[in-house]
């Protein structure tokens, strides 16, 4: 019996919410956006194959792929139940390119997990699950966060809360905003900007911060939009990281002049994203974003909705 997960892209800090909110994204064209990794078969020894557009920038080893990080932690974790793991093989289809932004780690750690899980008989609940692959995640970026596993794993807008009761809360959403999203292409990777960022930040940007956040989230219960969009500006990350990003600037510009709610750097970048009220102003803005924004031809885009389901897991007999 094959198992396979489907883990969508998710998008971190949504601007006004550094680390603790995220979203999964589903491109409205019906297309895939994001990895899948299948537990085919258990071996002798672990095997792993790579296919996928992005396949050409993982590593030629497979014990130095992400995928061989889940499964030995997989393995950790049963083993404390009693339970034993053979070697197994696995395949990952790595559609979301690496330092974009769009949580690609995350994709592929939450895909490569939840199929191990399902494999097994589903021996850890959600929680435990999501624990795991927040700590796996925090291998790459050098801290354990969960704004892009959360979402990836569970599917819409999460607030992350990090309690011992609960990982993250989800939160409502308009089901009439569009998401254009735009890989330039570059890589920008966690590490590096987060080191961008400064240590301290003053109490007035701190309070600033606390402001956006709960009026964002008392304009989603409230269900009142244009609240919602007037407090999505970054006060955190954006000043010091768009110096990443080539023509940022001139991005935001021309998505607010077509009547955007809101442009932010989708979490470390370089992908960017537009939240539009109609589907003609995000084709719009997607349109101008790939004739000025990509930079090669590794960039793309797309117009997005929130990805209310998160990941996908099936089987073949």
């Amino acid at each position: 019996m094959t198992v396979t997960a489907y883990a969508p892209a998710s998008t971190g800090n949504v601007s006004l919410g550094y680390d603790i909110l995220g979203l999964a994204l589903a491109p409205v064209s019906g297309e895939l956006l994001g990895d899948r990794v299948s537990v085919i078969e258990e071996t002798s020894v672990f095997e792993l194959t790579n296919t996928g557009r992005f396949a050409h920038k993982l590593p030629e080893d497979p014990k130095e792929n992400i995928v061989y990080d889940c499964f030995v932690g997989f393995k950790a974790e049963l083993a404390e139940l009693g339970i034993d793991v053979r070697p197994v093989k696995m395949q990952l289809e790595k559609n979301l390119p690496i330092g974009s932004g769009l949580g690609s780690s995350a994709s592929s750690i939450v895909a490569a997990l939840a199929a191990l899980n399902e494999f097994y008989g589903k021996p850890l609940n959600d929680d435990k699950l999501l624990r795991l692959m927040g700590k796996l995640e925090g291998q790459i970026s050098g801290s354990i966060h969960y704004d892009n596993v959360a979402p990836c794993y569970l599917g819409g807008l999460q607030l992350m809360v990090e309690s011992e009761q609960c990982i993250s809360s989800s939160l409502p959403v308009f089901d009439e905003w569009y998401w254009t999203i735009c890989y330039s292409g570059a890589s920008v990777s966690t590490a590096a900007a987060r080191k961008i960022l400064p240590q301290e930040f003053s109490i007035k940007t701190t309070i600033e911060f606390g402001r956006q956040l709960a009026l964002f989230v008392d304009a989603l219960h409230k269900g009142d939009r244009v609240l919602a969009a007037s407090v999505m500006t970054d006060v955190i990350a954006e000043p010091y990281r768009k110096s990443l990003l080539t023509n940022f600037d001139n991005a935001r510009a021309y998505a607010e002049s077509e009547g955007s709610l809101a442009f932010g750097i989708s979490g470390s970048g370089p992908t960017v994203f537009a939240v539009s009220d109609s589907a003609e102003t995000a084709e719009k803005i997607k349109l101008w974003l790939e004739q000025n924004y990509i930079q090669n031809e590794n960039g793309f885009a797309h117009v997005c909705k929130i990805d209310t389901h998160g990941t996908k897991v099936s089987e073949d007999v």
